[in-house]
C-alpha cells in the first residue's frame, strides 16, 4: 500500500502555538552524525550568523561581555551564546549551558546503554524503572503533549521511525506492517508514579524516544542555569530548537533566520525576532529519501505512521522550548 506523500507544493511556513508533529527519533548516532555534519552546521550558521554577528558588534563596544562556545551533544552541533558582566561570568554562564545539556544527554539518549531511557526501555513488559526528576518531567510532558495534539505527538513511535529508516537509505513499508507496530505505541500502556517516581512500560517489546521534545527540554534547564550562574542574556541552540532570555547588549532582540525548505542551504526564508523565548523548526527537508518522485521524510504522524503532509517547513515559536519542540 502507498504512503501519503508530502507533495513539493508552494512554500509555507507557519507560526502557531503547538507543533502537531513527532519530531526526530533520536539522533546521537555516530555515523548520523558523520553523515549530516556539513548540513547541520550550515544549517545552524544560517540560524545564528544574525544574532551572533549583532551580538558581536555590541560587545565590540566595551558593554557587556559575550562568549560563544559550540560541542557536539544530542546528536547535533550545540550552540550556546552568554553574555554576562565580564569574561569570567559569561565564560562561566556558557561552561554552565553545554554542562547541563551533557548531563541531560547522559539521562536522556536512548544511544547511551546506561541512560534512564535505555533502562526503561530494557525494562518494558518487566517492571517499572526509578528515574531522575528530570526524566520524570519529559516524560510526563511528553504525555501531555500527546493529550494536547490529539495522538499527534507519541514519544513511543520509534518502531515506525526505524521502519521507513528515512535518516538511512530509506523503505517505505506497507500500511499492514505499519499496523503490526501500533500495539507497541500505545501510550496507555506507559505508566508513570509519582511516588516512586518511576516509569514503566507494559508491554514487552515498547520503547519510548524523547528526541521529539527533549532538545526543547535541554534548551530550557540549559539557560536557567546560565542565568544561575550570572549571565544577563543568551541564546542556547540545538539544532532547529533554540531558547533564549534577556536581550543583546544593544538592547536588541535576537534576530535569527529560517532556513528554506526548498533552496540551498543558507537559504533564509524569513526573520524572526526573539525576548525570552524559544523556536522550534523542522522540516522535510532535513532527512528524507525519494522514490518513484515521491518525497518521504522522518516527520511522521502517529495517527497514520506516514510521512506528515502539507507542510515542507513548520516553525513553532513559545515561551519555552520543551512546548515549542513538542
Amino acid at each position: 500500500m502507498k504512503s501519503h506523500p508530502t507533495q513539493d507544493s508552494d512554500t509555507s511556513i507557519a507560526i502557531i502555538p503547538h507543533k502537531l508533529f513527532q519530531a526526530d527519533s533520536g539522533c546521537s548516532k555516530t555515523n548520523l552524525i558523520d553523515e549530516n555534519w556539513r548540513a547541520i552546521m550550515w544549517r545552524m550558521k544560517n540560524i545564528l550568523g544574525l544574532c551572533i554577528l549583532s551580538l558581536f558588534l555590541a560587545g565590540c563596544q566595551g558593554t557587556p561581555h559575550l562568549v560563544k562556545r559550540s560541542q557536539l551533544l544530542m546528536g547535533t552541533v550545540v550552540f550556546v551564546t552568554a553574555v554576562g558582566a565580564d569574561e569570567r561570568v559569561a565564560n562561566r554562564a556558557a561552561q554552565a549551558g553545554l554542562d547541563e545539556i551533557r548531563r541531560l544527554e547522559e539521562l536522556l539518549s536512548t544511544w547511551i546503554p546506561t541512560s534512564e531511557l535505555s533502562r526503561v526501555n530494557a525494562a518494558a513488559g518487566r517492571e517499572a524503572v526509578p528515574v531522575s526528576q528530570e526524566t520524570f518531567d519529559v516524560v510526563e510532558r511528553s504525555l501531555e503533549m500527546a493529550q494536547l495534539t490529539n495522538g499527534g505527538f507519541n514519544i513511543a513511535v520509534g518502531p515506525a521511525v526505524k521502519a521507513w529508516n528515512a535518516s538511512g537509505e530509506g523503505y517505505v513499508p506497507t500500511q499492514e506492517d505499519l499496523d503490526a507496530l501500533r500495539p507497541q505505541m500505545d501510550l496507555a500502556y506507559m505508566q508513570l508514579d509519582e511516588k516512586t517516581r518511576s516509569v514503566w512500560l507494559r508491554r514487552p517489546g515498547m520503547s519510548i524516544d524523547v528526541g521529539g521534545i527533549g532538545k526543547g527540554y535541554a534548551a530550557d534547564l540549559a539557560s536557567k542555569v546560565m542565568q544561575a550562574a550570572g549571565a544577563t542574556a543568551g541564546v542556547v541552540a540545538l539544532s532547529g530548537d533554540i531558547k533564549t532570555f534577556g536581550r543583546m547588549p544593544d538592547d536588541q532582540r535576537f534576530v535569527f533566520g529560517i532556513q528554506h525548505p526548498r533552496k540551498e542551504q543558507g537559504e533564509v526564508l524569513g526573520r524572526i525576532e526573539l525576548e525570552n523565548e524559544a523556536v522550534s523548526t523542522a522540516g522535510d527537508y532535513q532527512r528524507f529519501f525519494m522514490k518513484d518522485g515521491i518525497r518521504y521524510h522522518h516527520i511522521l504522524d502517529p495517527r497514520t505512521l506516514q510521512p506528515a503532509p502539507s507542510c515542507q517547513s513548520v516553525t513553532v515559536i513559545a515561551t519555552e522550548g520543551v512546548m515549542a519542540d513538542g
